[in-house]
């Protein structure tokens, strides 16, 4: 049986960390796998820092994004790739030595169709502390993972990040490898998996450390802009869970909520508006008449834009939300007592 696990691994303009990320590959426990790493026109010395490892290491294979981006750096990447199980790598990261025999083991003794993913502890290379809503986001997929409910929340934020999964190959191709063009990559990755109903099973400890720094592609690049979140869940609310028979409701009337207004319009889905703040009761929004949320029908669908705590509250003391609801934004709420996050800053003093 073939035992190769293929590390898919774009890369672009980070030199400064490549040695350390690679370092981390080459440190692993398991030691049956191949990096393919896809220079993604890089203008640095990223390629020389590259291609100097893979002259001491055959295991490293070192080629040229036939397109640009993300996604044409991982079709051009997934192409050579020989491995029974495939897994992602950001180049800026640090695999933890154990990272790929715990996800193998977890793929090995699991039914078929399951996405084996790994506790995440994000970092700052300078030692800075790391934000609330970045740790916010780090423990709420920590804690989802580890129940084996990554899906349930899938509309509120991307719950399993580009470095943290791995895959049986045929698994992977079952929901269409890298088959796709629309970013942001990982999220839309995330909703296949959803919509072919795979199994989550996570590690218990900590497996991969996700750097953030002010240049992280995730912070600059257009393609993960927040309009571009809101269009992917629309569309994937559509394709996957929208439901014609039953009422649909938007409630919320701020930002997020009008560009998911004009999502569901430009797609010609019929939707009532609703909102919890007074003054805008009434008001007329792109032909919709914003309504009081206290008279939404119990059978209805509701999609939820309303970051506000307040109001958010306010409509739940009201029993709106015993329906059947979809959360489209995300809480900055840490979560507390989180066991992993003491334990993971002693690791990450180590390195």
């Amino acid at each position: 049986m073939n035992q190769l696990i293929s590390i898919i691994m774009p890369y672009k303009d980070c030199a400064l960390f490549l040695k350390e990320t690679l370092e981390s590959i080459l440190s692993q426990s398991y030691s049956h796998w191949e990096l393919i790493a896809i220079n993604d026109h890089s203008i640095d010395k990223g390629e020389e820092v590259v291609t100097n490892y893979a002259s001491k290491d055959h295991r490293i294979i070192t080629i040229k994004n036939k397109g640009k981006g993300i996604i044409e750096a991982l079709k051009t990447g997934y192409e050579k790739s020989k491995g029974f199980y495939i897994t992602r790598m950001d180049a800026d990261d640090i695999m933890l030595n154990h990272k790929l025999e715990k996800l193998k083991a977890i793929l090995d003794r699991s039914v078929q169709d399951t996405v084996a993913v790994g506790q995440v502890f994000y970092f700052k290379s300078n030692g800075e502390t790391i934000g609330n809503g970045y740790l916010s986001y780090q423990n709420w997929i920590n804690k989802l993972a580890l129940k084996g409910t990554s899906f349930s929340e899938v509309y509120k934020e991307c719950p399993i990040p580009s470095p943290s999964w791995m895959m049986i190959k045929s698994t992977f191709e079952k929901i269409g490898a890298f088959d796709s063009s629309c970013y942001p990559e990982d999220y839309e990755l995330a909703f296949r998996m959803y919509k072919d109903h795979l199994n989550v099973t996570s590690t218990s400890t900590i497996v991969h450390h996700w750097r953030d720094y002010e240049s992280r592609t995730s912070r600059t690049d257009e393609n993960y802009k927040d309009n571009r979140f809101l269009a992917l869940k629309t569309k994937s609310f559509i394709e996957i869970d929208y439901q014609k028979e039953k009422q649909l409701v938007l409630l919320g009337a701020g930002k997020k909520g009008k560009l998911i207004a004009k999502l569901l319009i430009e797609n010609k889905v019929d939707f009532e508006w609703f909102c919890g703040t007074q003054k805008k009761i009434g008001h007329n929004i792109y032909g919709k008449t914003l309504k009081n949320s206290a008279t939404i029908f119990n059978e209805s669908q509701i999609i939820i834009a309303i970051a506000n705590k307040e109001e958010l509250n306010l409509i739940k003391q009201e029993e709106v939300l015993s329906n059947d609801y979809y959360y489209f934004c995300y809480s900055n709420k840490v979560i507390k007592n989180n066991h992993e996050s003491t334990k993971t800053i002693r690791t990450l003093q180590q390195l």
